[in-house]
Order: C-alpha cells, then sequence, then structure tokens
C-alpha cells in the first residue's frame, strides 16, 4: 500500500506565509531601488505599502553606476571572493581528507587546536593581521584582501565530518585496484563531496563578499576598495546620500550575486546541509 509522504496543505501555506514576511524587507529593498527619488522623499508607501514599483525607473541604478568606479569595485569583489572560496575549498579538503583518512603523527593534537579558531573572534587577530602585512608592504593590493580568509576552520571541521562518513570498503576497494592517496582523493572523495563543496562555496563566498571591515582598512586606494566599501564611500550616511533610491539600489548591486549563487546552486545547499546534519 502507497503512503503518500507529502506534507498537509496547512503545513506549507503555513511555511509560505512566513517565508513571504520573512522577504518582506528585500521585496521592499528592491521595489524602492526602482521607484524615482523625488516621489521617495515624499513618501516610501505608495502602493501596497512600496512593495510595487509605480512609476517605474532604473535611474538610480544608472546613478550608481555612474559614480565612482563602481563596475571596478565589482570586479575587485569578485576577484577576492572567487580567490578566497578556492584557496579555501583547496584547503579544506585537502586537510579534511588528512584528518579523516591519514594516521598521520600529531593527529589528535592539530585537529583541535585548528577547531579552536572557531572559538577565536576575528577582532582578537585583527591587528596582528594588519601589522604583518605593513611590514610586508602588502597593503593596497588584491591579494592581501583575500588571503587572510583562506583559513576557514569551519571548511576543514566539514569536510572532516564529510570525509568520515565515506564507506571504508570504497577506499579498500580502490587500493584493491592499486590507488594511492591522491587517486582516491581526487577520484572517489571529491565526486561524492560535491554537495558539501558546494555549500562551503556558498558560505565562503557569501563571507567573503560581505566582508567590510579588513578591506576599509588594508584598501585605502579607491581602485582596491570592494564594493562593499565603494559603495559605503559613495553613500556616507543617509543623511549624506543622493536619495533612498539610490541607497536601496546599491544594496540590491551587493547583495545580488550572492543572491544568484544560493538560488543556482541551492539544491545542492540543502543536500550538504543534510548531510552535514544526518549523523
Amino acid at each position: 500500500m502507497m503512503h503518500d509522504n507529502k506534507p498537509p496543505i496547512w503545513l506549507m501555506l503555513s511555511i509560505s506565509l512566513l517565508a513571504f514576511f520573512w522577504l518582506i524587507p528585500v521585496l521592499w529593498m528592491f521595489s524602492l531601488s526602482l521607484q524615482p527619488n523625488d516621489l521617495l522623499s515624499r513618501t516610501t508607501a505608495n502602493t501596497f505599502l512600496g512593495l510595487v514599483p509605480i512609476p517605474f525607473t532604473l535611474d538610480n541604478y544608472k546613478a550608481i553606476l555612474d559614480i565612482g568606479d563602481t563596475p571596478r569595485w565589482f570586479l575587485n569583489s569578485l576577484i577576492v571572493s572567487g580567490t578566497s572560496t578556492l584557496l579555501v575549498l583547496a584547503t579544506s579538503t585537502l586537510a579534511g581528507y588528512a584528518f579523516a583518512r591519514i594516521p598521520f603523527y600529531g593527529r589528535r593534537v592539530v585537529y583541535p587546536l585548528v577547531l579552536a579558531g572557531l572559538m577565536v573572534p576575528e577582532q582578537v587577530v585583527f591587528i596582528p593581521l594588519y601589522i604583518f602585512f605593513s611590514d610586508l608592504d602588502a597593503h593596497n593590493s588584491l591579494s592581501t584582501l583575500a588571503l587572510p580568509r583562506v583559513a576557514l576552520p569551519i571548511g576543514v571541521f566539514l569536510m572532516t565530518q564529510f570525509f568520515k562518513d565515506v564507506p571504508m570498503s570504497l577506499e579498500e576497494a580502490a587500493r584493491l585496484e592499486g590507488c594511492g592517496h591522491w587517486r582516491i582523493f581526487i577520484s572517489i572523495m571529491l565526486p561524492l563531496a560535491r554537495p558539501m563543496l558546494i555549500t562551503l562555496t556558498i558560505i565562503t563566498f557569501l563571507y567573503s563578499w560581505n566582508d567590510y571591515l579588513w578591506p576599509l582598512v588594508s584598501a585605502q586606494r579607491r581602485e582596491f576598495f570592494t564594493i562593499t566599501v565603494g559603495l559605503a564611500k559613495i553613500q556616507g550616511n543617509f543623511a549624506q546620500s543622493q536619495g533612498l533610491g539610490q541607497l536601496m539600489a546599491s544594496g540590491v548591486l551587493a547583495s545580488l550575486p550572492v543572491i544568484i549563487l544560493y538560488l543556482v546552486f541551492q539544491k545542492y545547499i540543502l543536500k550538504g546541509i543534510a548531510l552535514s546534519t544526518d549523523k
């Protein structure tokens, strides 16, 4: 006898309603970015609490792109976030496989030390990190903006836990075929870890893209600003901004890549979260 495992309609409606209320601030930001500033200076609730952009205009986005070096800042953020993400994936997967599968001397000491990094606030190492790159005369460069984000303990933890759960029979079968650690890692472990890798990619990219403090301090020259720092410099504060519409447009531009990345890889993210919690 077949059993219907679908959730009840009332539950789906309740979740959809909660999701809509959670999305209202995002929808409101997007709608306000498409409305004229002269209208927003008088009211922000002209149609259905401002959620419907009537009248419609793209002038706010055009103004943001015409001010300063916004396209260059956007490209800087893509380079910095993409580089950080690739390096985190490389180091986390290699370290996770070593901690999970290779019984090297000192593993039981090194792994807890790596996890201890989860308990260290970023602000504690901020000044030593700044002095270190100052001594190297390495500030005002994209590599300096990307490198401090490479050491990500949560990435090592997630990959270690995943590789520990891979059945030993797969590795033993590969060894009978003459495969070494590198061949097993590349041909077996990495394909199996695709959902977790995509989840880690989203986490790392989001963390790097939204980073504001380190780029603010390390990049003093405008050509090395990231999108978060550059737009903040343009707007200054709400009182000095060119208008509410431009302020919302800058917020949409800053968050758009992360939203697109999440929507594209949503099913893999959910699968990766399920793998990390199903222990």
